[in-house]
């Protein structure tokens, strides 16, 4: 059921004036994420008639955006998504580890998204494999997945990576699983400062390089010696990391990811109200031990505060590293199900859209919503073009 307020009513109601009062600062990315969350399944991508052969329900399922920004794309992604996940779980417990940027680091991290949050990544990834590989540590090859988020519950840039790892790892001669300590996985103590070493070794590098922009209020980083006071200011704070308490089994590792993965800055059930100036939305002030509070927001504001959280064509927000990683995760975890007596699961079988939906979602297309007669297809619905004011300017 479509929800009474969507993203994409403030933007089809407001989108048009914030394009043109900030046409000089919206960026491609930007302007392409606008126009996919204000025509996702409208007549504008076009789509296909359905009619119910009992009943005669007529249906117009119109297609979907399927931008990674869209609040209504993700179901489906997070579903399939998380299928494969639970076929690579192994029979041991799972730990939550966040890393997180200071402000000082996260400013530049805005003006630099591609670079930074690479170097995040990276400098979370190695912090992880080399404490993990330290025999005085764990003394093992770990692995993990990790999800970037960028957004706070106020939609502040926040940049945070959520790790979730199996509680041990394979040795180095990958001869036998070693185990963490019962409830406990790493000192976070150790971890955040060599997370802070191999950040500020990497963002020194781009910056030598000449990789890093700077601009507005950060103009000044730009030279030597006012970007080695916010280095060596960066050095001297201690930086966040998290370590939570482990997951009580495989079913609870799969609930958390399916709240956090393919999620976007804010989600259509938080929003209010909206009306002709402003936009409300539910938001959780961990301040104040998670009390639930209302926000209200100028619409001008909500849809800055939302695009804050765009990331670069092609950048993957969801990793996998150490024994998971892409290039050898088949192998790896082939080796740690034998050394664990773990058995194999099966492959999964080809469906269609329609199965896979049905399958991973509940909800049959094929059956009509009302009297549960079978849906009949129609064919294509072509696409049409939207109405757009003359100030509308979309380069996209």
């Amino acid at each position: 059921m479509r929800p009474a307020i969507e993203v994409a009513d403030v933007f089809r109601r407001h989108g048009a004036r914030y394009r043109r009062d900030h046409q000089g600062h919206i960026g491609r990315v930007e302007r392409r994420v606008m126009t996919a969350i204000e025509t996702c399944r409208t007549p504008v991508l076009g789509g296909h008639a359905e009619q119910c052969g009992d009943c005669g329900l007529l249906r117009c399922a119109y297609n979907s955006c399927r931008n990674r920004h869209c609040p209504k794309c993700q179901g489906l992604a997070r579903a399939e998504w998380l299928e494969a996940r639970q076929a690579e779980l192994l029979p041991v417990p799972y730990y939550h580890v966040v890393f997180t940027l200071p402000a000082l680091a996260a400013e530049i991290a805005f003006q630099n998204k591609r670079i930074v949050y690479t170097i995040l990544f990276r400098a979370a990834a190695d912090a992880l494999r080399d404490i993990a590989a330290d025999p005085q540590h764990l003394g093992a090859e770990v692995g993990a997945v990790v999800l970037l988020h960028t957004w706070g519950q106020a939609l502040h840039h926040h940049p945070h990576l959520h790790c979730i790892v199996p509680g041990g790892g394979l040795s180095l001669d990958q001869s036998r699983w070693i185990a963490c300590k019962p409830g406990f996985f790493l000192p976070v103590r150790v971890l955040s400062r060599r997370f802070r070493t191999l950040f500020l070794e990497r963002l020194n590098a781009a910056f030598e390089a000449g990789e890093l922009r700077f601009s507005a209020t950060l103009a000044a980083l730009a030279g030597p010696a006012a970007f080695a006071e916010r280095s060596t200011g960066l050095k001297t704070i201690e930086w966040v990391v998290y370590a939570k308490r482990p997951f009580a089994g495989p079913e609870q590792v799969l609930a958390y990811l399916g709240r956090y993965t393919h999620r976007v800055a804010i989600a259509n059930s938080r929003l209010t109200g909206i009306t002709d100036d402003q936009v409300s939305f539910t938001w959780k002030d961990y301040r104040h031990h998670g009390k639930a509070k209302i926000m209200k927001l100028t619409a001008d504001e909500f849809m800055r505060r939302f695009l804050l959280h765009t990331v670069p064509d092609g950048f993957h927000r969801i990793r996998h590293i150490g024994f998971l990683a892409n290039s050898h995760r088949a192998a790896k975890l082939a080796r740690c199900r034998v050394l664990l007596a773990a058995p194999t699961p099966l492959p999964a079988l080809p469906q269609t859209y329609r199965e896979r939906h049905r399958r991973l979602t509940g909800q049959d297309l094929d059956i009509c919503p009302d009297c549960g007669g079978p849906m009949k297809d129609l064919g294509p619905l072509p696409r049409r073009p939207p109405p757009r004011p003359p100030f509308w300017c979309d380069s996209s």
